[in-house]
């Protein structure tokens, strides 16, 4: 069985975790003196070395990221955090800001160093006003103890962070729409190229990142690109944190290498509730195809879900036992995507409008099995022809789900209406056998 590897979440469980001084006493802060004392291009060779890759969803490689930033250009850099976590089911961010927020204000100022950026942001979701007010105390608390601002450790380098409080919009999770919130505007996807390390905020180059892959910067610092290397898989290297949720014993975080199976987390967790199986489950969210119990034993790596026809996304496990009715929850995840449509682009707005009515028409046994195939023609014409991946991420649960439980949606059909019943079903076996 794989081995959970606690780095980012070790020190979770500790009273003052999220304060300067409960993070100093692990060796907090040394890795800013490590880099500091290197020239910029060799901190984003090391972690090119890493092989660390972005841990926000599509997993490009980060020092590569960073690598694109022209240098002498003479104009401003920037970096910015993507701490705007709002995929349905993923919840990693948040607990890592809440309990340790100075690991990821060290990684901001590494990386800031690394890219030649002067300005940091930090862009994080306005409902957690929790994990704001720890945020923002622990960057006064970097600025007081010097390792913000100007001449950061006597080397000459000037960081100035900033704490944007967004104000709750999914899209906005979105890279080029976070840079439109940021600079004013209403939060949508921009036209590419130009891509942000070209024209990012305010025209200028711009890296963007996720909360955890700048999280794990200092750790990589400080114990070197094998380190990291040791663990995960040949092409997915490093520690993760998986979210898994849903109907399990315990559900909550787990750190552990990249390429650890569902059936391995489950163990951790506990297991399925108890009286009970699994249906089916999402590998990175509710924009990530689902698989079944098929897939226990799938590889959570980026090329191993891949290969078995899904994404890793944001490795938020979410777990259905045989209570859970597919339409419904695909139902409830196509609302969510239709509310949360920015409405910029036409296939998006109107498609994921079209799929809500169809699916509640399912949902009620009404309609035919025509609309079965309506749908897979509607997903067909919206993925891949928007802005950016949201009306993709509408697409997948809706075409996975009638792959793996066709006889379920007819189930409605033929029935005039839902037919489940949660305390005795019998969908598991009719459905979950293929």
């Amino acid at each position: 069985m794989t081995q959970l590897t606690p780095v980012l979440s070790a020190h979770w469980d500790e009273a003052d975790s999220f304060t300067i001084a409960g993070y100093r006493r692990h060796g907090g802060y040394t890795a800013i003196e490590k880099a500091l004392a290197m020239e910029p291009d060799a901190v984003i060779q090391l972690v090119k070395d890493s092989g660390l890759r972005g841990r926000g969803g599509a997993g490009f490689p980060t020092g590569m990221k960073w690598g694109f930033i022209p240098q002498g250009d003479g104009k401003e850099h920037y970096l910015v955090v993507n701490a705007d976590e709002s995929e349905p089911g993923t919840c990693k961010d948040v607990p890592l800001m809440m309990a340790n927020p100075h690991v990821l204000v060290e990684g901001v100022i590494i990386a800031s160093y690394a890219i030649r950026a002067n300005y940091a942001f930090i862009y994080v979701r306005g409902e957690v006003t929790h994990v704001v007010r720890r945020l923002q105390a622990a960057i006064s608390e970097a600025y007081a103890a010097g390792h913000l601002g100007k001449n950061i450790h006597g080397k000459g380098y000037d960081l100035e962070l900033v704490l944007h409080v967004g104000a709750g919009a999914y899209i906005c999770g979105e890279e080029t729409a976070l840079l439109d919130s940021l600079e004013g505007f209403r939060g949508q996807p921009r036209l590419r190229p130009p891509f942000p390390a070209i024209a990012g905020l305010y025209a200028r180059p711009t890296v963007v990142n996720n909360v955890e892959s700048i999280a794990s910067v200092p750790s990589i610092v400080n114990n070197g690109a094998e380190w990291f290397q040791s663990m995960g898989t040949e092409k997915s290297k490093g520690y993760t944190l998986y979210s898994l949720s849903g109907h399990v014993a315990n559900p909550g975080q787990f750190e552990a290498p990249l390429g650890i199976t569902l059936r391995e987390l489950l163990e951790y967790a506990g297991g399925i509730r108890a009286g009970h199986q699994l249906k089916f489950w999402t590998p990175g969210g509710s924009s990530t195809p689902i698989f079944t119990q098929a897939n226990l034993d799938t590889p959570l790596d980026y090329e191993g879900v891949a290969a078995a026809g899904s994404m890793l996304g944001t490795k938020a496990l979410q777990v259905f036992d045989e209570t859970t009715c597919v339409v419904r929850a695909v139902l409830r995840w196509t609302e969510f995507y239709k509310h949360e449509s920015c409405g910029k682009c036409t296939p998006c707005r109107e498609g994921t409008w079209w799929l809500v009515q169809i699916l509640r028409d399912l949902e009620a046994g009404k309609g035919t099995a025509a609309d079965l195939d309506k749908l897979l023609d509607i997903v067909d014409n919206i993925a891949g022809r928007s802005f950016c991946a949201l009306a993709d991420g509408a697409a997948s649960p809706i075409i996975s789900s009638l792959k793996h439980f066709r006889e379920e949606y007819m189930q409605h059909l033929n029935q005039g209406g839902c037919p489940f019943d949660p305390a005795a079903s019998t969908l598991f076996a009719t459905a979950g056998s293929r």
